[in-house]
């Protein structure tokens, strides 16, 4: 097995991962190494995915041009799968594993999408909004199709706009929060204005597609795949024609990685301090770890981790009063696409919780605890150990994920040998 060495490791190539190690690096110069780690081939991503070829993004353009420059080395097509001691990550590469050690560890390894089960959520052709972009963005053809978006978050109306780009035909875009409090959400981007740009161009690309607000799916409709969607505002319910449905609440942090280092975490984020230190000496989280607040956040608290993990304190508190401001827009987004309770009563005895295993709602709901419905359902113990079922069951029964174990992602039963012999 293979061995490389590195005074600051970064894990997670998107906004935050990318300005930590560009700014590690610079200021460390050639006095210390720095490296970038990520499981994808690109940088950015998936809030820049697709920009590193061709940037169409200034900000992206900027921040790949700096890493260039940087010095940092790239790992690009690693993953991380365990971490067999401190200061020791094993990582997979090209299906080979190879140990990092490192002095100093940045993550920020973002978020995914937070999925609410409803009935018919399993049907071929519904998928979480920021997911369909995803394989559009990588030549899955959309032209002609007819899409309804539903869930909540901004991300509903990026992915709109997206996949009306690709040329889909976008239905409707229904939002679960109230009328009332994106009104006062969007009054208050006053503070920052590139937001309420960046929203105004959304919504005039998707001139003429009804956006509603207070509405929630009911159920998804189709024999082999889904047809039609049901939707109500609490009041009234309908029916859609599609033939894509793309529906997600939200993003959860992806905090395997810091539970499997010992970072504490408090409502599903990672603690961190000033410097974006977590509980865990010398170890630095960054980005949506610490709660979803979108690229520029990320791009604030990751400088301030990389200026912080290399030494440089003063030129890291420069940049507090910026992060302040971010992180208030951060609350913003927190108070404004809070859930609302009618999602909890989406799904029926019936409905999968747990698609890995075929496990449905009514085989877990009357357990007390995430551990004793994995021992009697094996809900949470397939592929994807339980990272779309368990923020899914945290919504529906205030479960909570109590630990994580190795292999953090899927493996080689190869590297995880070779992490016992290490």
């Amino acid at each position: 097995m293979s061995e490389l060495g590195f005074d600051i490791v970064v894990v997670g190539a998107g906004p935050g991962g990318l300005a930590a190690a560009c700014t590690a690096a610079e200021t460390c110069g050639s006095r210390r190494t720095v490296a970038l780690v990520d499981e994808t081939p690109w940088l950015g991503g998936q809030i820049w995915r697709g920009e590193q070829a061709s940037p169409k993004l200034s900000q992206a353009q900027t921040w790949f041009e700096r890493f260039r420059r940087s010095g940092a080395a790239l790992s690009d097509n690693t993953s991380v799968i365990a971490v067999p001691q401190s200061g020791l990550l094993l990582t997979e590469k090209a299906g080979q594993p190879v140990q990092i050690r490192w002095q100093s560890l940045i993550i920020a390894i973002g978020a995914r999408e937070l999925f609410i089960p409803f009935p018919g959520w399993t049907l071929p052709g519904v998928m979480g909004p920021g997911g369909l972009l995803g394989l559009v963005k990588n030549g899955w053809p959309v032209s002609g199709q007819r899409v309804v978006v539903a869930g909540s978050g901004p991300l509903l109306l990026a992915a709109a706009a997206g996949l009306a780009k690709h040329g889909a035909k976008v239905v409707s875009i229904n939002e679960q929060a109230s009328r009332d409090k994106l009104l006062k959400f969007g009054l208050g981007l006053w503070r920052h204005p590139g937001k309420l740009w960046q929203a105004v161009n959304l919504k005039r690309s998707l001139a003429g597609v009804p956006y509603r607000c207070g509405v929630r799916p009911e159920h998804a409709e189709g024999d082999e795949e889904v047809r039609s969607v049901s939707l109500t505002d609490g009041q009234r319910t309908w029916s859609e024609q599609c033939d894509l449905f793309a529906c997600g609440f939200g993003l959860v942090p992806n905090v395997e990685l810091p539970l499997a280092l010992g970072c504490k975490l408090t409502a599903g984020r990672v603690q961190v301090d000033f410097m974006q230190m977590t509980s865990v000496p010398d170890v630095y989280c960054a980005g949506e770890l610490t709660g979803i607040g979108g690229a520029d956040t990320a791009l604030i608290e990751g400088q301030i981790a990389g200026f912080a993990a290399a030494g440089d304190n003063e030129r890291a508190k420069r940049l507090f009063r910026q992060r302040a401001a971010w992180s208030s827009f951060k609350t913003g987004l927190e108070v404004t696409f809070k859930l609302c309770p009618e999602l909890k009563t989406l799904a029926t005895d019936d409905t999968i919780i747990c698609r890995c295993e075929d496990v449905p709602f009514g085989q877990v709901r009357n357990f007390g605890n995430w551990r004793e419905a994995k021992l009697h359902t094996r809900c949470g113990m397939g592929p994807c150990q339980g990272r779309v079922c368990g923020p899914a069951t945290k919504v529906l029964l205030g479960w909570g994920m109590e630990s994580v174990r190795p292999p953090i992602c899927p493996a080689k039963v190869q590297s995880l040998i070779a992490k016992q012999e290490a």
